[in-house]
């Protein structure tokens, strides 16, 4: 078509030419609080934020403010959070009011998706995530996080052969601490055994070295391939590393995701939880 396209990766820009006419496009993350000083003082003709909703409201207002050529437009996508996200509030409910056009998609109206994937997500999701991802509501977590859970089907006793071992940790200074012993037999994984510390309950706070102690109990004579850390709870991944037995991991800290991953898990067997 005679469209001539140039990456300039290291400026993070990419320059399209047709015709005798070259736009140029800006390739930002927003991340984080600190994206917001990466567009500052830029001047723009327009901008898409993909998944708006992931991203600071300081980035995004930041970014909507450079747009100060005459003419220009916004383009927004998302997948639905909480009726109380900024996003929502400012966007949504005052799509008249801003004079933007607003469409609401669900997962039917993806071409991409065959019905035989279609109705896998209808089994996989439940509550509040298939509100969200199926129909594209945007509401809150109401009740039990997962309430597919069974004693019947997710509670196991006795002891298994396990091939291999992990720790989680949720690490917390005034919420609570606990950390779960997890075991991999037959392609599920088993959380054979926690340590749980609230210094509320208690009436006072543990150390990082208190927590390594009991994560060092809780491990037993395993061979734990990895401990996976809040990464908020930084000198506790220092405190690990520092002992030199186990490997720290950072965890991605991602609340939706994490949920909705755990129900799927939950969903198709593959989680169990040992009755103690």
């Amino acid at each position: 078509m005679g469209i001539v396209c140039r990456e300039h990766l290291s400026s993070s820009y990419v320059e399209i030419s047709l015709l005798g006419r070259t736009n140029r496009f800006y390739l930002f993350g927003g991340k984080d609080e600190g994206s917001a000083a990466l567009i500052q003082g830029i001047t723009l003709a327009g901008v898409f934020l993909d998944e708006v909703a992931l991203m600071p409201r300081s980035f995004v207002e930041q970014a909507l403010a450079r747009c100060s050529v005459s003419g220009s437009r916004m383009w927004f996508n998302c997948n639905p959070d909480t009726p109380q996200h900024w996003f929502y509030r400012e966007w949504i409910q005052k799509a008249e009011e801003k004079k933007a056009l607003y469409l609401h998609f669900t997962m039917e109206d993806n071409p991409s998706l065959s019905e035989r994937v279609r109705e896998r997500y209808r089994r996989l999701y439940s509550g509040t995530f298939y509100d969200r991802f199926i129909l594209g509501r945007w509401t809150a977590a109401e009740g039990l996080v997962y309430p597919m859970f069974s004693s019947r089907d997710h509670v196991y006793r006795g002891e298994k052969e396990y091939e291999q071992y992990v720790i989680s940790c949720d690490y917390g200074t005034v919420n609570p601490s606990s950390f779960g012993l997890w075991g991999l037999h037959g392609g599920i994984w088993h959380r054979v055994r926690e340590y749980y510390y609230s210094s509320k309950r208690e009436g006072m706070s543990r150390t990082d070295e208190e927590h390594y102690a009991a994560l060092e109990e809780l491990a037993g004579t395993a061979e734990v391939s990895r401990v996976i850390v809040d990464p908020s709870a930084a000198s506790f991944i220092e405190c690990i590393r520092r002992h030199g037995r186990f490997r720290a991991v950072k965890a991605d800290n991602d609340v939706s995701r994490g949920i909705q991953l755990v129900s799927a898990a939950l969903k198709q067997g593959k989680l169990k939880i040992h009755e103690s």
